[in-house]
């Protein structure tokens, strides 16, 4: 797994793939091959219905605790792990996704707060902590949320009123309706935020006083239009369900691995239960049970993409990359279009110190950042294999590629001058890295002038 920061340093971590990205206060983006997949089929029937290009939505894994979800500018839907892990089943993530297209089709737009210059989100979780904030006093109370750690949830709060929130509840039902999809788990996760109500003993008598409705009237309105809907019982795809329920299990063996050692015990065999042992033996270092637990999960599937994937990251990432590299080829073969997949592979080739295997691994490279071009542990690889090619000029790209994708304009703009120097004038590697040093010299400036 390679991280993917944008604003970061790149380096390698676990199954999932990092990026630092801002999208909400400094949080950083996960990132998964089979992950982003089922977000992409859990969403496609619902991005159609709402009349948008499935090409332009986007939604996104953050790594925070918190049950949250939000939109930014654009069409990218932000869902954070905390949400993700607290859902049940792939219809209560469904019912979110809905919710949050809903804010998406109306415009909703993003409003930084003073001194916050990333976006902050239009927040599901807003909606429990600025009624308690107001509850407890306004204005103070709203700032020991900020400290709390929820500037977003806290900014929007103030920026999206309760006809916006009302609106998105009415659009999310109508997406889940045109796309067939019950509107059980909505209600089902509308009940968990009301839970969240109690918890923090929110006045359930003063609803038309706060920008945002409460759950239990946002429940009551939307139950009302989903139980006369044709899709109320009908159940949720059960192979959709089985790859939720896989996803789950391995974000939760990734980061708690001591709760999921918890929650899927060694007597629970099934398949989301060695998935999260297997990424728990791994983070713990277990590397024999991490191995055996993904040759369970093989012999259920010995062609699964994202088993072998597993396999060849525990191995690569247990200082084995030789032992990696056929569950890998194996992986990329069944997933020719999972570029993240494919660097994997790329790495594991080129730590193998075998100069044998580095056409391979550049060939490999070449092919994932032409599929995903803003990977910057791939542009760190390919760097790696023109430095051992003696090739300085594209190597000198490949860090300005790297270093323009993780925010460092600096760097980027002195590596794509190096470029441009070896480079023959006119080539597509020349006018790149061309390209690269006017934005990164205007984003230099532009942190002078800001500090």
């Amino acid at each position: 797994m390679t991280r993917h920061p944008l604003l970061s340093r790149a380096a390698l971590g676990l199954a999932l793939l990092f990026a630092a990205a801002q999208p909400a206060a400094a949080q950083s983006i996960l990132r998964d091959s089979e992950t982003e997949a089922l977000f992409a089929d859990a969403t496609k029937p619902l991005v159609q219905a709402a009349g948008l290009n499935p090409r332009n939505v986007n939604v996104a894994l953050i790594n925070d605790p918190e049950i949250n979800a939000f939109v930014a500018t654009g069409q990218t839907v932000y869902i954070q792990t905390g949400l993700l892990e607290a859902a049940d089943n792939a219809n209560q993530l469904q019912g979110v996704i809905a919710h949050e297209l809903g804010h998406v089709t109306a415009g909703d737009s993003i409003r930084a707060g003073e001194g916050m210059k990333q976006a902050t989100g239009i927040s599901i979780l807003s909606l429990v902590l600025g009624a308690a904030a107001m509850a407890a006093g306004g204005g103070e109370a709203a700032m020991g949320v900020m400290a709390a750690g929820q500037q977003a949830a806290l900014g929007n709060l103030l920026a999206f009123t309760r006809v916006q929130e009302t609106s998105a509840d009415l659009a999310g039902s109508r997406f889940l309706s045109g796309a067939g999809i019950s509107g059980k788990g909505s209600i089902a996760f509308f009940k968990k935020l009301q839970n969240q109500e109690y918890r923090l003993a929110i006045p359930q008598d003063d609803a038309y006083a706060r920008t945002h409705p409460l759950s239990s009237d946002r429940i009551q309105t939307l139950q009302a239009i989903y139980q006369k809907d044709p899709a109320w019982n009908r159940s949720t795809d059960p192979v959709l369900e089985a790859r939720f329920q896989r996803v789950k299990a391995k974000l939760i063996g990734y980061l708690d691995p001591q709760r999921a050692t918890q929650l899927y015990p060694e007597t629970d065999q099934s398949v989301p239960a060695h998935y999260a042992r297997a990424y728990a033996y791994h983070q713990g270092a277990y590397l024999d049970k991490a191995v055996a637990e993904a040759d369970a999960l093989l012999r259920t599937a010995p062609n699964d993409p994202y088993f072998n994937e597993l396999k060849g990251q525990i191995l690569l990432e247990s200082g084995k990359p030789k032992e990696a590299l056929e569950p890998l080829r194996l992986a990329v073969r069944n997933a020719p279009d999972k570029p993240m997949i494919a660097v994997m592979l790329g790495h594991a080739l080129v730590e193998t110190n075998d100069a044998k295997n580095m056409t391979e691994a550049k060939s490999v490279l070449k092919a994932a950042v032409n599929r995903d071009n803003d990977n910057p542990f791939a542009w760190y690889q390919m760097g790696v294999i023109y430095e051992h090619e003696g090739d300085e000029a594209r190597a000198s790209l490949a860090t300005a590629e790297r270093s323009n994708l993780e925010g460092d304009a600096k760097l980027a703009l002195t590596s794509a001058r190096r470029a441009m120097a070896g480079l023959p004038q006119g080539t597509p590697d020349y006018l790149r890295a061309q390209d690269i040093a006017m934005v990164s010299e205007s984003a230099a400036k532009k942190g002078k002038k800001g500090r």
